[in-house]
């Protein structure tokens, strides 16, 4: 179907050339009424829709600037063509900051109203364009809604099956009689519950592609708190809130939590009390440092780096070994310290 002719409204005092403009815009597919003043124009605009209008400057009454100011303030302004005298540039310029999409200099002649058309078909090119572009934006934004969506609903239901997938190994933990697989389970368990932390964090934030590490650890640290509450041991962060991407949230919270198991399981005796403390600090506009230090025993002679297995198998050294890698980093210990410090920088 054959769309319907654009509806224009000119606007002028003179009414011979009023009837000449309805006539030969006509003829190039235009659909023109009239106004013989501004309030007249501002009145037709406001009741009836048209694609676009153009304005006289010179009117008795109410001038084109001030005609212009009246169809501005319409809450659905048409895009508004001025025209002016060939001597009047600078109330063209005017003309344009006030709003117009263009304008067109009165002259003698046919060339007036071709000039006329050929500023018609520009700005009703113009805000074709404008209106596709801006339905383009508005359709983007829905698609990265759903996106969002989608993805929490991801992160919720990797969250779920992480859960369970812990509480299946917390069974079997307490199925065992070998303290030792026991142990290897929980400590498996406590891992998974690291992960799972993450994509929790996920799904209750707006923010899908990253994690807040200080919300994140707060909660990490706060589950390993009840874990270790009976032992005397008493965990304390101190973490900025630094944003980091999925992948490094989860290797920095498996990284936490094995430091932090091997501090309340072998930093102190039985029956002790102990703190762990775990720092989060930036260092630099592109760096971040993490450290875990406890007052306990410290290190064991002779220890030299990511060797570090106090009495396990020392699966949990070599995780944390690949984490760091994962974060392009070394978990490094501090020797000097007289308890057990464990610092890790990385970029962010």
């Amino acid at each position: 179907m054959s769309q319907p002719p654009p509806r224009i409204l000119y606007i002028d005092d003179d009414e011979g050339l009023r009837l000449l403009v309805a006539r030969v815009l006509a003829r190039k597919g235009y659909h023109v009424t009239t106004a013989a003043n501004g309030d007249e124009g501002v009145a037709l605009t406001a009741r009836e829709p048209f694609d676009l209008v153009a304005v006289d400057h010179y009117m008795p009454g109410r001038d084109g600037l001030s005609t212009l100011d009246g169809l501005r303030a319409l809450p659905d302004c048409p895009p508004v063509v001025y025209v002016t005298g060939s001597e009047e540039s600078r109330t063209a310029v005017a003309a344009l900051k006030a709003g117009a999409i263009d304008y067109v200099v009165k002259t003698v002649g046919e060339d007036f109203f071709d000039l006329l058309a050929n500023a018609f078909a520009y700005a009703l090119r113009q805000v074709s364009l404008r209106r596709a572009h801006e339905e383009a934006e508005g359709a983007l934004r829905a698609s990265n809604e759903r996106l969002k969506a989608l993805l929490g609903e991801v992160n919720h239901r990797v969250a779920n099956s992480l859960q369970l997938v812990s509480s299946l190994v917390r069974l079997q933990a307490a199925a065992v009689t070998d303290p030792a697989a026991q142990a290897a389970l929980l400590d498996t368990q406590r891992r998974i519950q690291a992960v799972a932390q993450v994509h929790r964090r996920l799904y209750t934030s707006e923010a899908l592609e990253t994690v807040d590490l200080a919300d994140y650890l707060g909660a990490l640290v706060g589950e390993l708190r009840e874990t270790y509450s009976a032992d005397h041991r008493r965990l304390i962060l101190d973490a900025e809130p630094i944003h980091v991407s999925t992948d490094q949230a989860v290797s920095l919270g498996v990284i936490v939590n094995e430091l932090i198991t091997n501090a309340c399981k072998y930093a102190y005796l039985e029956e002790c009390d102990g703190d762990v403390r775990v720092s989060l600090i930036r260092d630099g506009d592109d760096a971040a440092l993490l450290v875990v230090e406890d007052d306990g025993c410290g290190l064991p002679e002779g220890f030299g780096g990511a060797d570090f297995a106090p009495t396990g198998t020392g699966l949990g050294a070599k995780v944390m070994a690949a984490m760091a890698t994962s974060l392009r980093s070394v978990l490094e210990f501090d020797h000097d310290h007289s308890g057990v410090r464990a610092k890790l920088r990385f970029a962010i």
